[in-house]
């Protein structure tokens, strides 16, 4: 490993950024992280950005994050007029310091510095790729409708009148939905999606942005059904419909955005890094964004995952309970983490794509263990709760290396309480 790797230098030389130049031809750079609440990985995961943004045209950044709460920073980065402002703070649910974090809004105040002095088309846009914000999509796709076609609004509010008790507590709407009865939502919520995207032309022509918030909306509202229905049938069908909808909604805004569109992807490693490397898709038959983007763009996608030996970390010991620092313990000698400690850098690169890596990448052809800390870390049964085979070397087209790390540091660290947290039972 000591001749493949790149010793990285401090997060805030702009030699660390111009390290990724290298992948600066790519359509979409997904980056990926080990935990998290690890404050190296979104202060690297930053730095990249800001290079990629400000050297390299690219433009659009999605998140692990629901897409209302996405939107409200989007309006926020790229303000327009008659814009409203949101009913409630972005990034209010289990777990908020995932993204209300200092870290991440130190990066959020370079965009919106970034985008003053630019017209609105050149602007950067953010976005987010998840499905856990049922009720605020269903209320977003009724005020839009609302606003451009209240008899449309109407239609779609009977529609979701099957989902509308259930829009505070979405996992109770799974285990009812298993009554044959609810087949009807399904039907109802779908309609509504194809009807909406069916009215593109003429909706859109007037406003491009408010269409694309309300489609989106209406697609969320489809996948959050089916993926709140698929957690009580077991298996992978959970996973695959989050991680598919995070793909698809990646993909139309790629779309939307036209072929100059130009992506950063900020997610998990089990997000990002190839699940058919790992036991997620060999074992368990699990695909995930990561995958599918690679499937679909080939080299114009490159993962880039994260990792780390020891130090501290943000989680929750169980779901919706507060954040705590906690210790991270050392990387089992078992792990690819372990070879990674043991080649002596503090902090380093392996690019698998070049030469010395793609050497590398035949050497460790067998699986090691690699440790996924989610937004719940349970030390006591590490080697259970956190860790699982894959062939890292194939997972990612590059790995950036952090042996020892710290938290992030939380804008506020009390969780309110929410009932069971909509990322059960994953937490990553």
């Amino acid at each position: 490993m000591s001749t493949a790797l790149e010793v990285l230098p401090d997060l805030d030389d702009p030699a660390f950024g111009a390290l990724f130049d290298r992948f600066a031809g790519r359509r979409v750079v997904m980056l990926g992280e080990a935990s998290h609440g690890t404050s190296e990985f979104y202060l690297s995961r930053a730095a990249i950005t800001r290079h990629l943004v400000r050297r390299h045209g690219f433009n659009l950044i999605a998140i692990e994050a629901d897409w209302p709460d996405a939107a409200a920073v989007d309006r926020s980065l790229r303000p327009r007029d008659g814009d409203v402002p949101p009913a409630q703070r972005p990034f209010e649910r289990f777990p908020r310091w995932m993204w209300r974090n200092r870290e991440f809004a130190g990066l959020l105040g370079w965009l919106r510095r970034h985008n003053a002095g630019r017209p609105p088309e050149a602007r950067v846009r953010f976005h987010g790729l998840d499905l856990y914000s049922l009720g605020a999509s269903i209320r977003g796709v009724l005020g839009y409708l609302q606003r451009v076609d209240p008899e449309a609004a109407r239609t779609a509010r009977q529609r979701y009148a099957c989902l509308m008790r259930w829009q505070q507590d979405p996992i109770t709407y799974g285990r009812a939905a298993l009554d044959p009865a609810f087949e009807r939502c399904e039907q109802a919520v779908v309609q509504q999606c194809r009807e909406l995207l069916a009215r593109q032309l003429d909706l859109a022509a007037h406003d491009r942005d408010s269409f694309l918030d309300a489609a989106q909306n209406a697609r969320l509202v489809a996948s959050a059904e089916a993926y709140y229905r698929a957690m009580y049938q077991g298996g992978a069908a959970g996973w695959n419909l989050r991680d598919s909808h995070m793909f698809q909604t990646l993909a139309q805004l790629l779309e939307h955005h036209g072929p100059e569109a130009k992506a950063i992807v900020w997610a998990h490693n089990s997000h990002v890094g190839d699940a058919r490397q790992t036991d997620m898709g060999l074992q368990r038959n699990e695909h995930n964004i990561g995958q599918l983007a690679r499937q679909a763009w080939g080299d114009g996608v490159a993962l880039i995952g994260q990792g780390t030996h020891a130090g501290t970390v943000a989680a929750a010991h169980d779901w919706d309970e507060d954040m705590q620092v906690m210790k991270l313990r050392p990387s089992r000698i078992d792990s690819f983490e372990r070879l990674c400690h043991d080649a002596g850098a503090p902090r380093f690169l392996l690019d698998f794509t070049s030469p010395p890596g793609r050497a590398l990448v035949e050497r460790l052809a067998a699986p090691l263990l690699e440790r996924y800390v989610g937004v719940i870390y349970r030390p006591e049964t590490e080697r259970w709760s956190h860790y699982a085979d894959s062939i890292l070397p194939r997972q990612y087209d590059a790995w950036l290396w952090f042996d020892q790390t710290h938290a992030v540091t939380p804008l506020d660290d009390h969780q309110p309480h929410s009932g069971v947290a909509d990322t059960f039972p994953f937490g990553v």
